[in-house]
């Protein structure tokens, strides 16, 4: 490992350590998630809790009722502010698009230094794979800096690292950090640590696994040239290179051909906070290290750090380049990934709600209503479709007079339409983004979507009471399961840039 800027002598590297774990939460405590709940918080939910508990017990029907109505209402909220976030989606200009000419017309000398941060830990079997990644970027090389951050007790990743000739001839531009091993483990904490050896005027992420468009750097560089200074950052699309693998692979492309290709766009059109990927977003670095960069303590730093963007009155692009991901190909590995995600989106939402009325007044109250349900909302909707869907079977197997009750007619029909045009219309959003992104061979996938709703379901149970147990612990995914299968895959038309 060589001596990187900010990481020379053992008293910069602990300087370093210490601001990636405390930084954020020293400089402005209320944005950190290392406290999961504050007292208001938690006393609050603690007190809704008990009047519920309370009127259930002296007036049990009006109780359910009243929460069938409220869930209802909840659905139907997140249901139209879906729709409509689609529809803006659609607009031919709600994505940025720089083609392959415009990307390279850049000469090379007004080309900014990059800076690429790669965390990785726990991952010795595709390390392989990412340095012909790296290595396959379209960018001058003396103006390139891939950091492969790796934990220091992470020993088969280094050693696989360094058996991948990392820093030998033909890899200069590709340096491994070692990060020092403490807590919370978390891939922003290595990020963080990363950012004080980064030397480029931008600064992005890429998983250890991912295959980015080879001129995606060029691409960004070329939109922030005619983009306002108020664009901080650039959040490429993301897509999966084992697509067929099994059923699961083919749902998440669906999932993710809905959101990264309609949705985002869609949001950056509303001037809503964007929830970021974790992967290919990127970021001014000045403006990055001066909103704090990662919170180490958030598991998904990637919505938190997009919604404090948005809190400080800059705003976030989609671009029309493409990197490839693996797509989990095994039920266990995909629901602790979700999880992981639910319990971050309520995460983030409970730390920027700590000031209601400044999130408010900084964003507008459109931009705060859509904040909640996409960050709580999401999550939330999810947990309550294993009640719902338990309520339904109950009444179609024996009608129980219970349920009959709880649904008078003020609230049953909300609740039918809720339940028919809500499924209908998420399968059609399904059906349109797999049409619009080239993908007809996922048309089965679109119609058997229920069934991967049901680990939506599961995933978002499980992260909910992690949230209460474990905030802050980062479950681990593993990657490489699906190299067996990749190279049969041809990626779709819009990969193939």
């Amino acid at each position: 490992m060589s001596e990187l800027p900010g990481l020379a002598t053992p008293d910069e590297r602990a300087a370093a350590l210490h601001a990636a774990v405390h930084g954020l939460r020293e400089t402005d405590p209320m944005a950190s998630a290392s406290v999961a709940f504050l007292p208001w918080q938690r006393n609050s939910a603690l007190a809704i809790v008990a009047v519920a508990i309370v009127c259930a017990v002296f007036f049990p029907m009006p109780t359910l009722i009243a929460v069938m109505a409220v869930c209802t209402l909840g659905y139907a909220a997140v249901m139209v502010d879906r729709v409509m976030i689609f529809a803006r989606g659609m607009a031919r200009d709600a994505i940025l698009t720089v083609d392959d000419e415009t990307a390279r017309a850049v000469p090379e000398s007004a080309l900014p230094p990059y800076t690429i941060l790669v965390p990785a830990y726990g991952e010795p079997e595709v390390v392989g794979d990412l340095i012909a990644a790296l290595n396959g970027i379209d960018y001058p090389r003396d103006k390139m800096q891939a950091l492969l951050l790796l934990e220091e007790d992470d020993d088969p990743t280094i050693e696989a690292a360094r058996r991948a000739g990392i820093g030998t001839a033909g890899s200069e531009h590709i340096t491994i950090v070692l990060v020092p091993a403490a807590d919370p483990r978390t891939k922003p904490k290595a990020c963080n640590y990363g950012l004080h050896a980064a030397t480029g005027d931008i600064v992005t992420i890429y998983d250890a696994e991912d295959i980015p468009d080879p001129l995606q750097l060029r691409r960004v560089v070329a939109a922030f040239r005619t983009l306002p200074r108020s664009v901080v950052c650039i959040q490429a699309k993301l897509a999966f290179h084992n697509p067929r693998q099994n059923l699961l692979t083919a749902w998440f492309t669906m999932d993710y051909g809905l959101w990264f290709s309609f949705l985002l766009p869609g949001l950056m059109r509303s001037s809503a906070p964007i929830p970021l990927g974790g992967t290919s977003n990127h970021f001014r670095r000045n403006v990055l290290t001066a909103i704090g960069a990662w919170d180490p303590y958030n598991v998904t730093e990637d919505a938190d750090l997009g919604v404090r963007i948005a809190a400080r009155g800059y705003s976030t692009a989609v671009i029309d380049s493409i990197t490839l991901e693996e797509a989990n190909p095994d039920a266990i590995n995909w629901i602790r990934q979700r999880s992981r995600w639910y319990k971050g989106y309520l995460q983030s939402w409970l730390v920027h709600a700590r000031r209601p009325l400044a999130l408010w007044r900084k964003i507008g109250p459109a931009s705060f209503l859509r904040f909640t349900l996409i960050l709580a909302g999401t999550p939330i909707i999810a947990c309550l479709n294993l009640v719902f869907w338990f309520v339904t079977l109950s009444w179609v197997l024996g009608q129980p007079d219970v349920i009959e009750r709880m649904f008078p007619a003020v609230v049953y029909f909300p609740a039918l339409i809720a339940l028919v045009l809500g499924n209908a219309a998420t399968v059609y959003m399904n059906l349109v983004a797999c049409r619009e992104n080239g993908r007809p061979d996922l048309l089965v996938t679109c119609l058997t979507s229920p069934l991967y709703w049901l680990l939506m379901a599961i995933a978002a149970t499980k992260g909910c009471w992690q949230l209460i147990r474990n905030p802050s612990y980062w479950e681990k995914t593993f990657h490489g399961l699906g190299t067996a299968t990749e190279t049969n895959d041809e990626p779709p038309p819009e990969a193939a840039q």
